[in-house]
Protein backbone atom coordinates (compact mmCIF):
# COMPACT_ATOMS: atom_id res chain seq x y z
CA UNK A 1 0.00 0.00 0.00
CA UNK A 2 1.45 3.15 -1.32
CA UNK A 3 2.28 6.24 1.58
CA UNK A 4 -1.03 8.31 0.39
CA UNK A 5 -3.38 5.21 1.52
CA UNK A 6 -1.60 5.16 4.72
CA UNK A 7 -4.03 5.76 7.62
CA UNK A 8 -3.94 8.84 9.87
CA UNK A 9 -2.20 6.95 13.00
CA UNK A 10 -3.21 7.78 16.34
CA UNK A 11 0.26 8.65 18.39
CA UNK A 12 -1.07 8.84 21.92
CA UNK A 13 -2.22 5.53 23.56
CA UNK A 14 -5.13 7.24 25.16
CA UNK A 15 -8.07 4.62 25.92
CA UNK A 16 -11.06 6.22 24.11
CA UNK A 17 -9.67 9.71 21.94
CA UNK A 18 -12.22 11.80 21.08
CA UNK A 19 -11.75 12.15 17.00
CA UNK A 20 -10.64 8.28 16.99
CA UNK A 21 -12.76 6.21 14.43
CA UNK A 22 -12.53 2.45 14.72
CA UNK A 23 -13.70 0.31 12.19
CA UNK A 24 -14.72 -2.94 13.02
CA UNK A 25 -14.87 -6.22 10.71
CA UNK A 26 -15.71 -9.50 11.25
CA UNK A 27 -14.45 -11.89 8.86
CA UNK A 28 -14.73 -15.55 8.29
CA UNK A 29 -13.59 -17.48 5.34
CA UNK A 30 -13.16 -14.30 3.36
CA UNK A 31 -10.03 -14.66 1.79
CA UNK A 32 -11.74 -14.32 -2.27
CA UNK A 33 -12.68 -10.82 -0.77
CA UNK A 34 -9.88 -9.66 2.00
CA UNK A 35 -7.52 -8.29 -0.23
CA UNK A 36 -9.69 -6.36 -2.89
CA UNK A 37 -11.65 -5.37 0.65
CA UNK A 38 -8.27 -3.78 1.88
CA UNK A 39 -7.89 -1.75 -1.08
CA UNK A 40 -10.55 -0.06 -1.36
CA UNK A 41 -11.27 0.35 2.53
CA UNK A 42 -7.85 1.63 3.06
CA UNK A 43 -8.14 5.02 1.01
CA UNK A 44 -11.44 5.50 2.71
CA UNK A 45 -9.93 4.78 6.09
CA UNK A 46 -7.40 7.98 4.93
CA UNK A 47 -9.66 10.44 3.56
CA UNK A 48 -11.53 10.60 6.87
CA UNK A 49 -9.17 13.19 8.10
CA UNK A 50 -8.87 12.02 11.53
CA UNK A 51 -7.32 9.11 13.41
CA UNK A 52 -8.61 5.79 12.32
CA UNK A 53 -7.71 2.17 13.06
CA UNK A 54 -8.90 -1.07 11.73
CA UNK A 55 -9.81 -3.92 13.75
CA UNK A 56 -10.32 -7.36 11.38
CA UNK A 57 -12.10 -10.43 13.92
CA UNK A 58 -11.05 -13.44 12.29
CA UNK A 59 -14.02 -15.60 13.51
CA UNK A 60 -12.12 -18.89 13.74
CA UNK A 61 -11.72 -19.25 9.73
CA UNK A 62 -10.43 -22.41 8.36
CA UNK A 63 -8.89 -20.92 4.66
CA UNK A 64 -5.99 -18.30 4.06
CA UNK A 65 -8.04 -15.14 5.73
CA UNK A 66 -5.82 -15.23 8.96
CA UNK A 67 -3.14 -15.40 6.75
CA UNK A 68 -3.79 -12.30 4.80
CA UNK A 69 -5.41 -10.18 7.88
CA UNK A 70 -1.97 -10.97 9.56
CA UNK A 71 -0.19 -9.26 5.84
CA UNK A 72 -2.20 -5.98 6.79
CA UNK A 73 -1.40 -5.47 10.38
CA UNK A 74 2.28 -5.97 9.71
CA UNK A 75 2.25 -3.29 6.48
CA UNK A 76 0.04 -0.88 8.17
CA UNK A 77 0.45 0.04 12.03
CA UNK A 78 -3.27 1.42 12.55
CA UNK A 79 -4.38 -2.08 11.58
CA UNK A 80 -5.04 -4.92 14.45
CA UNK A 81 -6.19 -8.47 14.22
CA UNK A 82 -8.51 -10.18 17.01
CA UNK A 83 -8.07 -13.62 16.21
CA UNK A 84 -10.84 -15.83 18.06
CA UNK A 85 -10.25 -19.51 18.90
CA UNK A 86 -12.83 -20.81 16.93
CA UNK A 87 -15.91 -19.88 15.09
CA UNK A 88 -18.37 -17.89 17.87
CA UNK A 89 -20.53 -16.10 14.95
CA UNK A 90 -20.99 -13.01 13.70
CA UNK A 91 -22.28 -10.97 16.42
CA UNK A 92 -19.64 -12.71 19.02
CA UNK A 93 -17.12 -11.29 16.96
CA UNK A 94 -18.24 -7.88 16.85
CA UNK A 95 -18.64 -8.11 20.39
CA UNK A 96 -14.67 -8.97 20.58
CA UNK A 97 -13.97 -6.72 18.33
CA UNK A 98 -15.79 -3.51 19.98
CA UNK A 99 -14.04 -4.56 23.28
CA UNK A 100 -10.78 -3.96 22.03
CA UNK A 101 -11.74 -0.62 20.09
CA UNK A 102 -10.86 2.72 20.99
CA UNK A 103 -12.84 4.87 18.82
CA UNK A 104 -15.77 7.41 19.88
CA UNK A 105 -17.15 6.45 16.75
CA UNK A 106 -17.41 2.68 15.70
CA UNK A 107 -18.27 1.25 12.27
CA UNK A 108 -19.22 -1.84 11.58
CA UNK A 109 -18.48 -3.86 8.11
CA UNK A 110 -18.99 -6.93 6.52
CA UNK A 111 -16.00 -8.49 4.78
CA UNK A 112 -17.47 -9.38 1.64
CA UNK A 113 -17.75 -6.06 -0.16
CA UNK A 114 -21.61 -6.53 -0.56
CA UNK A 115 -21.48 -3.10 1.50
CA UNK A 116 -19.11 -0.85 -0.45
CA UNK A 117 -16.65 0.98 1.98
CA UNK A 118 -16.95 3.90 0.55
CA UNK A 119 -20.00 4.53 1.71
CA UNK A 120 -18.46 5.12 5.74
CA UNK A 121 -18.18 9.11 5.34
CA UNK A 122 -21.73 9.01 5.37
CA UNK A 123 -22.25 7.12 8.37
CA UNK A 124 -20.08 9.09 10.76
CA UNK A 125 -21.50 12.07 8.91
CA UNK A 126 -24.72 11.87 10.36
CA UNK A 127 -22.77 10.53 13.21
CA UNK A 128 -21.53 14.05 14.27
CA UNK A 129 -25.34 15.54 13.14
CA UNK A 130 -26.27 13.93 16.95
CA UNK A 131 -27.28 10.69 16.21
CA UNK A 132 -26.34 7.79 18.45
CA UNK A 133 -26.99 4.81 15.87
CA UNK A 134 -26.74 5.20 12.33
CA UNK A 135 -27.70 1.92 10.00
CA UNK A 136 -27.41 1.27 6.58
CA UNK A 137 -30.67 0.96 4.52
CA UNK A 138 -29.86 -1.18 0.99
CA UNK A 139 -33.01 -0.03 -0.86
CA UNK A 140 -31.67 -2.18 -3.67
CA UNK A 141 -30.62 -5.35 -2.15
CA UNK A 142 -29.16 -7.48 -4.83
CA UNK A 143 -29.48 -10.85 -3.18
CA UNK A 144 -32.54 -13.68 -4.09
CA UNK A 145 -36.04 -13.12 -4.09
CA UNK A 146 -36.66 -15.47 -1.00
CA UNK A 147 -33.48 -13.52 1.21
CA UNK A 148 -35.26 -10.28 0.35
CA UNK A 149 -38.87 -11.64 1.88
CA UNK A 150 -37.26 -12.96 4.50
CA UNK A 151 -35.09 -9.92 5.62
CA UNK A 152 -38.51 -7.69 5.15
CA UNK A 153 -40.58 -9.97 7.75
CA UNK A 154 -37.21 -10.15 10.01
CA UNK A 155 -37.14 -6.19 10.13
CA UNK A 156 -40.70 -5.86 10.32
CA UNK A 157 -40.72 -8.20 12.96
CA UNK A 158 -37.05 -6.30 15.02
CA UNK A 159 -38.86 -3.20 14.12
CA UNK A 160 -42.12 -4.24 16.38
CA UNK A 161 -39.96 -5.54 19.12
CA UNK A 162 -37.77 -3.26 19.49
CA UNK A 163 -39.80 -0.41 18.70
CA UNK A 164 -37.69 1.53 16.84
CA UNK A 165 -38.47 1.60 13.12
CA UNK A 166 -36.45 0.75 10.26
CA UNK A 167 -35.66 -0.15 7.44
CA UNK A 168 -33.00 -3.06 7.44
CA UNK A 169 -31.87 -4.20 10.68
CA UNK A 170 -29.88 -6.86 8.71
CA UNK A 171 -27.23 -4.32 7.02
CA UNK A 172 -23.70 -4.93 8.87
CA UNK A 173 -22.66 -1.25 7.46
CA UNK A 174 -23.54 1.11 11.13
CA UNK A 175 -22.07 3.54 12.94
CA UNK A 176 -22.16 4.27 16.96
CA UNK A 177 -21.26 6.50 19.80
CA UNK A 178 -18.88 4.81 22.32
CA UNK A 179 -20.96 5.27 24.94
CA UNK A 180 -24.08 2.72 23.26
CA UNK A 181 -21.08 0.54 22.50
CA UNK A 182 -20.18 0.06 26.01
CA UNK A 183 -23.47 -0.39 27.12
CA UNK A 184 -23.86 -3.11 24.91
CA UNK A 185 -20.54 -4.91 25.62
CA UNK A 186 -21.75 -4.97 29.47
CA UNK A 187 -24.67 -6.76 28.51
CA UNK A 188 -22.54 -9.74 28.27
CA UNK A 189 -25.72 -11.28 26.54
CA UNK A 190 -24.90 -14.68 24.71
CA UNK A 191 -27.17 -14.51 22.04
CA UNK A 192 -27.07 -10.89 21.34
CA UNK A 193 -28.17 -9.19 18.29
CA UNK A 194 -26.15 -5.88 17.87
CA UNK A 195 -28.46 -3.68 16.11
CA UNK A 196 -31.60 -4.22 18.09
CA UNK A 197 -30.31 -3.82 21.19
CA UNK A 198 -27.65 -0.99 20.36
CA UNK A 199 -31.16 0.39 19.54
CA UNK A 200 -33.01 -0.07 22.70
CA UNK A 201 -30.11 2.43 24.22
CA UNK A 202 -30.36 5.01 21.82
CA UNK A 203 -31.78 8.21 22.15
CA UNK A 204 -31.27 9.42 18.49
CA UNK A 205 -31.43 6.66 15.81
CA UNK A 206 -30.81 7.68 12.39
CA UNK A 207 -30.74 5.63 8.94
CA UNK A 208 -29.61 6.50 5.58
CA UNK A 209 -29.80 4.36 1.93
CA UNK A 210 -26.69 2.90 1.03
CA UNK A 211 -25.12 0.89 -1.78
CA UNK A 212 -24.96 -3.12 -2.09
CA UNK A 213 -23.29 -4.94 -4.44
CA UNK A 214 -23.38 -8.71 -5.24
CA UNK A 215 -21.33 -10.85 -3.41
CA UNK A 216 -17.49 -10.71 -5.27
CA UNK A 217 -16.21 -14.42 -3.80
CA UNK A 218 -16.90 -16.64 -1.57
CA UNK A 219 -20.01 -18.16 -0.02
CA UNK A 220 -22.82 -16.62 2.10
CA UNK A 221 -23.07 -17.41 5.65
CA UNK A 222 -26.78 -16.63 6.33
CA UNK A 223 -29.67 -18.72 4.86
CA UNK A 224 -33.35 -18.85 5.51
CA UNK A 225 -32.79 -21.09 8.65
CA UNK A 226 -30.23 -18.62 10.25
CA UNK A 227 -32.56 -15.63 9.63
CA UNK A 228 -35.57 -18.42 11.41
CA UNK A 229 -32.73 -18.39 14.38
CA UNK A 230 -31.73 -15.03 14.64
CA UNK A 231 -35.77 -13.61 14.87
CA UNK A 232 -36.40 -16.62 17.30
CA UNK A 233 -33.71 -15.21 19.37
CA UNK A 234 -34.51 -11.75 19.04
CA UNK A 235 -38.14 -12.81 20.31
CA UNK A 236 -36.88 -14.78 23.37
CA UNK A 237 -34.43 -12.10 23.80
CA UNK A 238 -36.48 -8.73 23.82
CA UNK A 239 -39.72 -9.29 24.25
CA UNK A 240 -42.30 -11.36 26.81
CA UNK A 241 -44.96 -11.42 24.23
CA UNK A 242 -45.42 -15.13 23.33
CA UNK A 243 -46.03 -16.36 26.45
CA UNK A 244 -48.60 -12.90 27.29
CA UNK A 245 -49.83 -14.23 23.61
CA UNK A 246 -50.31 -17.88 24.99
CA UNK A 247 -51.33 -16.67 28.12
CA UNK A 248 -54.11 -14.81 26.70
CA UNK A 249 -55.38 -17.39 24.38
CA UNK A 250 -55.57 -20.24 26.84
CA UNK A 251 -57.88 -17.87 28.53
CA UNK A 252 -59.85 -17.36 25.43
CA UNK A 253 -59.98 -20.88 24.93
CA UNK A 254 -61.47 -21.58 28.28
CA UNK A 255 -64.17 -19.43 28.12
CA UNK A 256 -65.05 -20.51 24.48
CA UNK A 257 -64.42 -23.63 25.94
CA UNK A 258 -67.22 -22.79 28.51
CA UNK A 259 -69.77 -21.28 26.05
CA UNK A 260 -69.52 -24.66 23.59
CA UNK A 261 -70.41 -26.45 26.99
CA UNK A 262 -73.07 -25.12 28.31
CA UNK A 263 -74.24 -24.87 24.71
CA UNK A 264 -74.65 -28.67 24.01
CA UNK A 265 -76.20 -28.73 27.69
CA UNK A 266 -78.51 -26.66 26.53
CA UNK A 267 -78.83 -29.35 23.27
CA UNK A 268 -78.98 -32.10 25.48
CA UNK A 269 -81.69 -30.98 27.44
CA UNK A 270 -84.09 -29.58 24.80
CA UNK A 271 -83.60 -32.04 22.18
CA UNK A 272 -81.85 -35.42 24.58
CA UNK A 273 -78.87 -37.56 23.35
CA UNK A 274 -77.43 -37.20 19.87
CA UNK A 275 -74.32 -38.28 18.63
CA UNK A 276 -74.49 -37.29 15.06
CA UNK A 277 -71.54 -34.78 14.23
CA UNK A 278 -70.07 -34.73 17.81
CA UNK A 279 -67.56 -37.26 17.81
CA UNK A 280 -66.05 -35.11 13.97
CA UNK A 281 -66.35 -31.58 16.50
CA UNK A 282 -64.30 -33.61 19.31
CA UNK A 283 -61.74 -34.40 16.85
CA UNK A 284 -61.36 -31.01 15.97
CA UNK A 285 -61.28 -29.53 19.46
CA UNK A 286 -58.77 -32.00 20.52
CA UNK A 287 -56.06 -31.55 17.44
CA UNK A 288 -56.31 -27.71 18.28
CA UNK A 289 -55.67 -27.92 21.50
CA UNK A 290 -53.45 -30.57 21.03
CA UNK A 291 -50.89 -28.17 18.88
CA UNK A 292 -51.57 -25.02 20.80
CA UNK A 293 -50.03 -27.45 23.48
CA UNK A 294 -46.94 -28.03 21.51
CA UNK A 295 -46.59 -24.77 20.33
CA UNK A 296 -46.65 -23.23 24.10
CA UNK A 297 -44.34 -25.91 25.18
CA UNK A 298 -41.68 -25.15 22.50
CA UNK A 299 -42.00 -21.63 23.16
CA UNK A 300 -41.86 -22.02 26.78
CA UNK A 301 -38.51 -24.55 26.02
CA UNK A 302 -37.03 -21.99 23.75
CA UNK A 303 -36.88 -19.12 27.33
CA UNK A 304 -35.83 -21.71 29.52
CA UNK A 305 -32.95 -22.71 27.13
CA UNK A 306 -32.28 -18.79 26.81
CA UNK A 307 -31.91 -18.68 30.83
CA UNK A 308 -30.06 -21.65 31.04
CA UNK A 309 -27.75 -20.83 28.26
CA UNK A 310 -27.30 -17.09 30.14
CA UNK A 311 -26.37 -18.81 33.48
CA UNK A 312 -24.37 -20.65 32.82
CA UNK A 313 -21.87 -17.75 32.10
CA UNK A 314 -19.37 -19.12 29.24
CA UNK A 315 -17.78 -16.91 27.27
CA UNK A 316 -19.30 -15.66 24.46
CA UNK A 317 -15.91 -15.90 22.29
CA UNK A 318 -12.33 -16.66 23.39
CA UNK A 319 -9.02 -14.40 22.00
CA UNK A 320 -6.55 -16.40 21.05
CA UNK A 321 -4.23 -13.87 20.18
CA UNK A 322 -4.13 -10.17 18.44
CA UNK A 323 -1.55 -9.22 15.49
CA UNK A 324 -0.24 -5.87 15.55
CA UNK A 325 2.47 -3.05 16.05
CA UNK A 326 0.02 -1.30 17.89
CA UNK A 327 -0.88 -3.82 20.00
CA UNK A 328 2.36 -5.08 20.87
CA UNK A 329 2.93 -1.31 22.47
CA UNK A 330 -0.05 -1.59 24.21
CA UNK A 331 1.04 -5.56 25.70
CA UNK A 332 -2.33 -7.09 24.47
CA UNK A 333 -0.97 -9.06 22.19
CA UNK A 334 -1.35 -12.43 24.88
CA UNK A 335 -4.33 -14.62 24.59
CA UNK A 336 -7.36 -13.97 26.75
CA UNK A 337 -10.98 -14.24 27.35
CA UNK A 338 -13.74 -12.09 28.14
CA UNK A 339 -15.08 -11.74 32.39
Amino acid sequence: MNSASKITPLRDHLVHPAELVSIVVPVYNESANLRALWARLAPVAAGLGRPCEVLFVDDGSSDDSLTILREFAAADESVRVVELARNFGQHSALLAGFRHCRGEIIVTLDADLQNPPEEIPKLIAAIDEGNDVVGGWREERQDRTYRRLASQMHNRLTSAIVGVQMHDYGCMLRAYRRHIIDTVVECDEKAAFVPALANTFAKRVAEIPVGHAERAGGESKYNFFSLAHLSLNLITGFSLLPMRVLSLTGMGIFILDAFFAAVLFGHRLIYGPQQEGALWTLFAVLFFLVGLMFLALGLVGEYVGRIYIEVRRRPNYIVRAIHGERAALDGTDSPRRPG
